[in-house]
């Protein structure tokens, strides 16, 4: 029957039997036959044909719309058929590589056979214990993982501005030296103070520069930050400067629990080391 209703959509659209069945790859005589069936199926008549015209009845004109319905929900029911016959694999990541997390889906999307990725927006906590509970398949986390977990594809972010609330002393320099940050509170996203910065470490909610930088602009500290995620932020109460700390980066690896490894785990992992080779 769905086919039948298939053809009766597509001769309602093209107002033409011959056409209809060129676009579904049809013969004209099985197009009309298909038609008669559904017409018998229905005990209704859905077009008036003479040798000039096609057109849709009252009835025909009636049962369109859901004719339509009909198809899309068809057409919905194979494409989610198809997402839950695909292997699935669940990433965890923090904000700040959300574009490597992107395209490593991508990537996976676009191999053969396809896995699927489900993307997880967490910070190393919550990241660490979605490993822990299997709710994950892998993670991106700070290094050095904890040591429970097998680690690969680690990776630099370099951190190169700071960002100061509107009118702070240091906000009128054009680049800030380490020694400009002593007596500063200076704000860490993680479990780990800045390494070789002088000023009093102040630890805030895990991997979330959001909730730093409204430190930042509340004025309980300044917060060293990439330029990769400093560049997409547009706040009037606080300003960025940039940061000249030699060698400052934070560390990434994709992270796993060693004893759920899998052939799409194993996929991911090599989706990774692509895209960081070829960003």
């Amino acid at each position: 029957m769905l086919k039948e209703v298939q053809c009766f959509a597509r001769v309602a659209a093209r107002l033409s039997f011959s056409v209809a069945a060129a676009d579904l790859g049809m013969s004209q005589p099985a197009m009309s036959q298909a038609i008669t069936r559904l017409e018998r199926a229905t005990g209704t008549r859905l077009f008036d044909r003479t040798a000039r015209a096609v057109r849709l009845t009252a009835a025909g004109k009636a049962l369109l719309p859901h004719a339509d319905e009909l198809l899309a929900a068809a057409t919905a029911f194979a494409a989610e058929a198809a997402r839950l016959a695909r292997p699935t694999i669940h990433l965890a990541y923090p904000p700040l590589v959300g574009a490597l997390a992107a395209r490593v889906a991508r990537r996976l999307a676009g191999r053969t056979p396809a896995i699927g990725v489900e993307l997880t927006v967490a910070g190393r906590g919550v990241a660490s214990d979605a490993l822990d509970r299997g709710e994950v398949s892998a993670a991106i986390l700070t290094t050095p993982a904890p040591a429970r977990f097998v680690t690969a594809a680690r990776f630099h972010v370099s951190v190169d501005q700071l960002a100061v609330p509107l009118g702070h002393a240091l906000e009128p320099r054009a680049t800030i030296a380490p020694d400009d940050l002593a007596g500063q509170v200076l704000l860490t996203p993680g479990s780990r103070a800045w390494a070789g910065l002088p000023g009093r470490s102040r630890m805030v909610a895990d991997d979330d520069f959001a909730a730093a930088l409204d430190l930042v602009a509340a004025g309980t500290g300044v917060l060293p930050i990439p330029q990769l995620l400093a560049r997409t932020i547009r706040r009037d109460d606080l300003r960025f400067v940039p940061l000249d700390a030699g060698d400052l980066r934070i560390t990434y690896a994709l992270a796993w629990a060693r004893e759920r490894v899998t052939p799409e785990l194993m996929a991911l992992v090599q989706a990774v080391q692509d895209a960081l080779w070829t960003r």
